[in-house]
Parts: C-alpha cells; sequence; structure tokens
C-alpha cells in the first residue's frame, strides 16, 4: 500500500508534503507531484500537512479520484527509482492523466 497524491494539488503543488516527507519519496512534475510507491515507507506524515487535502492512503481514495492511483504509479515508469526525489529536481512532464487537465484553482483565472 502507498499513499496518493490527487486533483487537488494539480497546478497547486504546495510541496508542505516534500519538506514533512522523511524518505523523499514525493517527485514533481511538471503540474503535481506525485509519490514513489516503492520509495514510500507508509508513514502517513504527509498527509495532514497537505493544505489542500489532495494526500490519500490508497484504500482511501475517493473513487471519482480512482485514475490519480494509476498515474501515481505510471509517472514513475519514466522515471524510474532514483532513490529520492532530490537527486533529479523538478520533472518537466506529467502523467497524462494530470496533463490533459484544464488549468486548476488559481491557474484557471490567469
Amino acid at each position: 500500500m502507498t499513499y496518493v497524491i490527487a486533483l487537488p494539488c494539480v497546478d497547486v503543488k504546495d510541496r508542505a508534503c516534500i519538506d514533512e516527507c522523511p524518505v523523499d519519496c514525493i517527485y514533481e512534475g511538471e503540474r503535481s507531484l506525485y509519490i514513489h510507491p516503492d520509495e514510500c515507507v507508509d508513514c502517513g506524515a504527509c498527509e495532514p500537512v497537505c493544505p489542500v487535502e489532495a494526500i490519500y492512503y490508497e484504500d482511501d481514495l475517493p473513487e471519482e479520484w480512482a485514475d490519480y492511483y494509476t498515474a501515481n504509479v505510471e509517472f514513475f515508469d519514466e522515471v524510474g527509482s532514483p532513490g529520492g526525489a532530490a537527486k533529479v529536481g523538478a520533472l518537466s512532464f506529467d502523467h497524462p492523466v494530470v496533463a490533459a487537465l484544464p488549468p486548476q484553482g488559481e491557474a484557471e483565472r490567469a
């Protein structure tokens, strides 16, 4: 099991979760953050600090955001498992589920 970042993070990327993560498993895409399912140790430190409530334990992910589980897993097909987000920095792409979305939140009004 792992934690999943869902729709509320898209175009927000607050990064409080990154600061809280003890194993550096939260990676930054162009429009969203992603939790590496093989690097996450299920500590749950990220969930309560997310200001937009975008982080869910896999089993608690709302049905309407079920695609975000797949997006969080498949995002790493290209990235692999580098052993920490700090090693790769921000990445210039997103999973197709996220990339296809219209602008969200503040970006929507820009």
